[in-house]
């Protein structure tokens, strides 16, 4: 076979030959692993490239999943409390002279229900700020964090107690105590227990969202060794 390399009158290569074979060589092996190393970098989606740590994305996911979840419990906090706040119904008996009427502050428990879903709506609101401050910056990730878990733990708290408070003064409405002479009131006021009872459902998902929360919470704070 006949090579390409140049060789002169006496046998021998010119001496800039081998060293730009060689640079050829090394620069054609360089440039797929360089193609390689791009393409796997360039494939990877935002959230999940680690910015100089390995959990880097990992904490954006959870960041996210966590601003998407607050938004989501806003909605059932805030129907809750209009729901309940305009729950109002009157029954005419006989002629208009004699009403028998519903309403949600005839009812402590009602009140204390609206109360503290106006309250979680709130701060619902509240905390996006500070869920989106622990998508972008890594640094004050884990004390947003923490006071995220703390508030969450109370407003889940709150409005467990409030939920369950509205939830037994519902099953009274609908049922009826005969020990105690207790006429159920939804067989006439139909709009009323209605409404009630779908503030009480919306108000249980937004429990229900706010545990999930208080577990990523947990789950992703870092621990000391």
């Amino acid at each position: 076979m006949m090579s390409d390399t140049f060789v002169d009158e006496h046998g021998k290569a010119p001496p800039g030959a081998s060293s730009s074979s060689s640079y050829d060589t090394a620069t054609a092996a360089g440039a797929p692993a360089q193609r390689k190393a791009g393409s796997s970098s360039d494939g990877v989606p935002f959230l999940l490239r680690s910015g100089g740590s390995g959990g880097d994305g990992l904490r954006r996911c959870m960041g996210l999943i966590d601003f998407v979840l607050r938004v989501a419990a806003f909605g059932p906090t805030l129907a809750a409390a209009i729901s309940i706040g305009t729950s109002d119904e009157r029954l005419s008996v006989f002629t208009n002279f004699f009403q028998f009427r519903a309403r949600f502050d005839d009812f402590p428990a009602f009140t204390f229900f609206m109360v503290a879903n106006a309250i979680a709506a709130g701060y619902m609101v509240l905390s996006l700020p500070f869920s989106a401050a622990s998508i972008m910056s890594s640094k004050a990730a884990t004390g947003v964090k923490l006071l995220l878990l703390i508030c969450d733990t109370i407003m889940a708290v709150l409005l467990t107690a409030a939920a369950a408070a509205a939830t037994a003064m519902v099953y009274v409405a609908h049922e009826g105590n005969l020990r105690a002479n207790w006429v159920p009131i939804c067989l006439q006021f139909h709009g009323f227990c209605q409404r009630t009872s779908g503030a009480v459902i919306a108000s249980f998902l937004a429990v229900l969202v706010l545990m999930i929360l208080v577990v990523m919470a947990a789950c992703s704070i870092p621990r000391r060794r």
